[in-house]
């Protein structure tokens, strides 16, 4: 008489769900970016606390600023030849153990080192995220845009959390965020070795270096009006609309909380009608939405103008990351490095551009330009080819 064996109940799949891991990358993303948001907020402190100067403290956010974006054309290309999963968490310990000990360093030229390199760690986790992330998100760009709404989510983050610790603490609290970058490592790596994902899918085409070109030009424009916007909203409330503090701050909070669920409305657009068509979409629909927020009198009724444009402007940003990749089917890690980082880190350049034309015509001479300049992204747009 033989013996039936009995059913073995099926082997469980160690890996964890797509979504889930896409929340681990956002998350992780946003840790890392709360480190850039960070430079800003603290370099005034340096000037109170420290006694910088303005040349001094223009260095830090020069230092940073050149630390993020130079390297990443070149992470890209090291990731997407290698299989360099530690990047991205040691990219990310990096960036919080450069900037939260900066506060604790003496000599100058030591902080101006260590916020380089908690750019440089900025850079390295960028290329090897993007590329980490569209593994998991294959081609969802709503699962990308759960990755790229991290970012801003840290940007947003970074002043909350930031000013009342160093209003108390001085420029010393910048130790307090150490702990969330080696936290976010640790898991990261742990998640990595206890539970290997699914190996990596092999990519092939022909990787389209014109589109490219032409969607690396839009983000360049995107990352122009984020600048203008981010650096002058305040202002232009304070003095142009006659708000007070308070109300000048909610209009920048209001505009970032706009940025973030723009990102994530993208992604789930663009899984509906399309990439190219919700990349053309943000660039029309950002024009009318500047304008009314330029004329429109009042410091309250503006703010809802605020956040409509934070959520336009950041409609294609996830979507311009997934498109950059498809368009360098066998380069995603370059293709990340470029939009994320070198692209969105140009407009920077065209600050000084910016406090000229507010030094001549106020604030408001900032935002009548700014209404301009997003009909080149618009012109660009018709250039973009379908991956």
């Amino acid at each position: 008489m033989t013996q039936t064996a009995a059913p073995t109940a099926p082997r469980r799949d160690a890996s964890p769900s797509p979504l889930r891991r896409m929340w681990l990358w956002g998350t992780a993303h946003a840790v890392d970016d709360l480190y850039q948001g960070l430079v800003p907020a603290v370099v005034p402190y340096f000037v109170l606390d420290r006694g910088y100067g303005y040349v001094a403290a223009t260095g830090l956010t020069l230092a940073a600023a050149l630390g993020a974006s130079i390297p990443q054309p070149l992470f890209g290309l090291l990731v997407d030849r290698r299989r360099l999963d530690w990047f991205a968490p040691a990219g990310v310990a990096l960036a919080g153990l450069g900037l939260g000990l900066a506060g604790l360093a003496g000599p100058y030229s030591l902080v101006l080192a260590l916020v380089f390199l908690s750019g440089l760690g900025v850079a390295m986790f960028h290329p090897a995220a993007g590329k980490g992330a569209r593994e998991a998100a294959g081609d969802s760009a709503t699962g990308m845009s759960i990755f790229a709404a991290g970012g801003s989510v840290g940007f947003f983050l970074a002043p909350v959390l930031a000013t009342p610790a160093l209003m108390a603490m001085g420029v010393g609290a910048t130790a307090l965020f150490i702990p969330p970058a080696v936290l976010i490592a640790f898991v990261m790596l742990r998640k990595h070795t206890r539970v290997k994902a699914a190996p990596p899918q092999v990519r092939t085409g022909t990787d389209r270096w014109g589109p490219f070109a032409v969607l690396t030009a839009i983000e360049v424009v995107r990352s122009i009006l984020w600048v203008g916007i981010i650096t002058f909203i305040e202002l232009y409330w304070i003095r142009h609309l006659g708000a007070g503090h308070a109300v000048a701050g909610t209009a920048l909070a209001g505009f970032m909380l706009g940025s973030v669920i723009g990102t994530l409305l993208g992604g789930r657009l663009a899984d509906r009608f399309g990439a190219i068509a919700i990349t053309r979409l943000g660039g029309v629909l950002i024009i009318p939405l500047l304008v009314l927020l330029r004329i429109t009198p009042g410091e309250y009724a503006p703010l809802v103008l605020a956040l409509a444009v934070g959520v336009a402007i950041n409609i294609p940003f996830a979507v311009l990351v997934k498109l950059a990749q498809d368009y360098l089917p066998t380069r995603p890690g370059t293709a990340a490095g470029v939009t994320l980082g070198l692209a969105m880190s140009v407009g920077g350049l065209f600050a000084p551009v910016f406090g000229l034309i507010a030094e001549r015509q106020g604030p408001e001479g900032v935002f009548t330009v700014l209404c301009a300049v997003p009909l080149t992204a618009v012109v660009l747009g018709l250039f973009l080819k379908r991956p």
